[in-house]
């Protein structure tokens, strides 16, 4: 299990040094939004972020190494963040990883496919800055990291 077997995690303050320690996959198709994904990432924190083309990259960095959170986008080639998703859930060594659909998707019947997937967070391209922040605190907080920022 990721995360929470670590211990909880205390964030605090605007720039939390708790985030530098978090590992994260970025798992996105497009140069332009891995970029924007990874510099937002940097500016609420984050440092330890890896990155993967598409779902087939994610497993093959997922046989190795241990994320705490995973970030996906729903299209891609070779195999979608959905069907990432569904392969993680059901390998026990990557079923409790936090995991959010980052996508132009919002239908509502693939938000709903999506948490009755796993999803455990969900956020809709285009997004700013603190709704991407809201969304990581809010999944990471119902996995086990303790938030203690103030907003």
């Amino acid at each position: 299990m990721i995360g929470p077997t670590k211990g909880p995690l205390l964030l605090a303050g605007k720039h939390m040094d708790g985030r530098k320690t978090l590992e994260l996959l970025i798992v996105e198709d497009r140069q332009v939004m891995l970029k924007i994904m990874r510099r937002l990432l940097v500016q609420l924190g984050y440092a330890q972020i890896d990155e993967a083309a598409n779902g087939l990259q994610a497993l093959e960095k997922l046989s190795y190494k241990r994320y705490d959170l995973i970030l996906s986008d729903w299209n891609m080639d070779g195999m979608s963040g959905f069907d990432l998703l569904k392969a993680m859930r059901l390998n026990p060594e990557t079923q409790a990883t936090p995991f959010v659909l980052v996508t132009a998707e919002s239908k509502p019947e693939n938000i709903l496919a999506a948490k009755a997937a796993g999803a455990t967070g969900y956020l809709v391209k285009p997004f700013k800055l603190d709704m991407l922040e809201k969304t990581l605190d809010h999944v990471l907080a119902a996995n086990g990291f303790v938030n203690l920022a103030v907003a």
